[in-house]
């Protein structure tokens, strides 16, 4: 099995983009043997020259290994993978015209291939790639078809090369035109995926997100909290903090809604300044704001709330007249091990009530906590 894999790393290489174009490479070789396999019949019962379908075997199989070390070598050759797929179906057009020429009796049978090959550009190439593409091919067959219906009439009847060359022609424009509308739809598509991956990015945005503040809301923060508290190993400390704005109702009724949201703006800017990279700050409702410090001693989180405070007290609202000092209280609690957040966050909240009913503008231990 693992010489198997390494075969297969030798052969297709380990970038996926590189494995993608060798296995188109690989799907058009599928394609390339069975038409060898039906020109050999053809010459088994005679309907072609020995000769000419052995040369041309030998010109598909030399331009189809071409073709792979052009693609396998292509970091350095540095082609466009358009680039590629032109020059692919030019060289299968040729091969297509060249049938047509040898196939006697069942030239026409070849003249699908032709259509074929145009089919596949309308998955890999831009329709104005498309569209040259097949007036080449029509231009190619129908130079081809005149210069032999003249110099072979017998075998060639301008007629019916004439005719052959007309239902050639419509086959191949309608195609290139199908390959424009497919476009537009690919492009279509591809557009209102992404604005349907914007629309739901959005809808996250404001399931999780608190817009005033642009702090994570309070469902968010239960999901937070959940997943912390699973992950939380036995013995490592956690602390809980519920955050008061000091007076935020007073603050509303003197100087408006609007300074009362600056206010909030503000508190949430200073108070995510002051936090460590793994803590994580909710508008918990109102003026409340729950901060979680995951693996914190009470020391480090008392820390963080006192610079917080600091922060916060520096403030400059718009709104607000200057002097006007914003403050707040705060309750915390370490979440002991086996107990819940929920339990520590009533913890919390019991201490805040004491902060405030201290006089505010200070962080209160819970009563376990303290020394």
């Amino acid at each position: 099995m693992n010489a198997l894999r390494r075969l297969a790393t030798l052969l297709y290489g380990a970038d996926p983009g590189l494995r993608r174009m060798l296995h188109y490479w690989a799907a058009t070789c599928i394609l390339y043997v069975i038409c060898i396999g039906l020109l050999m019949l053809q010459v088994e019962q005679g309907l072609s020259d020995p000769d000419a379908a052995h040369g041309l075997v030998a010109f598909g199989a030399c331009g189809a290994f071409a073709f792979y070390v052009l693609i396998r070598a292509n970091a350095v050759f540095k082609l466009a993978s358009d680039q590629l797929a032109v020059s692919q179906a030019a060289f299968s057009l040729i091969c297509a015209v060249w049938a047509y020429t040898i196939s006697g009796p069942l030239r026409a049978a070849m003249l699908t291939m032709a259509v074929v090959v145009i089919v596949f550009c309308m998955f890999a190439l831009r329709p104005r790639q498309t569209l040259m593409l097949s007036a080449a091919a029509i231009v190619g067959m129908g130079v081809t078809m005149w210069w032999l219906q003249a110099h072979d009439p017998v075998r060639f009847p301008p007629a019916t090369e004439f005719l052959t060359f007309g239902y050639l022609a419509g086959a191949l424009v309608s195609t290139a035109l199908l390959s424009g509308e497919m476009s537009k739809l690919r492009a279509r598509t591809k557009r209102q995926k992404a604005e349907l991956s914007d629309a739901l990015e959005t809808i996250k945005v404001l399931a999780t997100v608190d817009e005033l503040t642009s702090l994570i809301n309070r469902r968010h923060m239960n999901q937070v909290l959940e997943t912390e508290e699973r992950r939380h190993a036995p013995g490592a400390e956690a602390c809980i903090a519920l955050i008061d704005i000091d007076f935020f109702k007073q603050v509303n009724d003197r100087y408006g809604h609007a300074t009362g949201d600056a206010v909030l703006r503000c508190f949430s800017a200073a108070a995510r300044a002051s936090l460590r990279a793994n803590d994580v700050l909710a508008r918990w409702g109102g003026e409340e704001f729950l901060l979680m410090l995951p693996d914190a001693p009470v020391e480090d989180a008392r820390a963080v709330l006192e610079r917080m405070a600091e922060r916060v007290a520096a403030m400059v609202v718009p709104g607000l007249d200057d002097g006007q000092r914003i403050s707040f209280s705060a309750g915390l609690a370490r979440r002991r091990s086996g107990e819940s957040f929920a339990d520590a966050i009533n913890r919390a909240d019991k201490a805040l009530y004491q902060a405030k009913e201290a006089g505010r503008d200070r962080i209160v231990l819970a009563e376990a906590e303290v020394p």
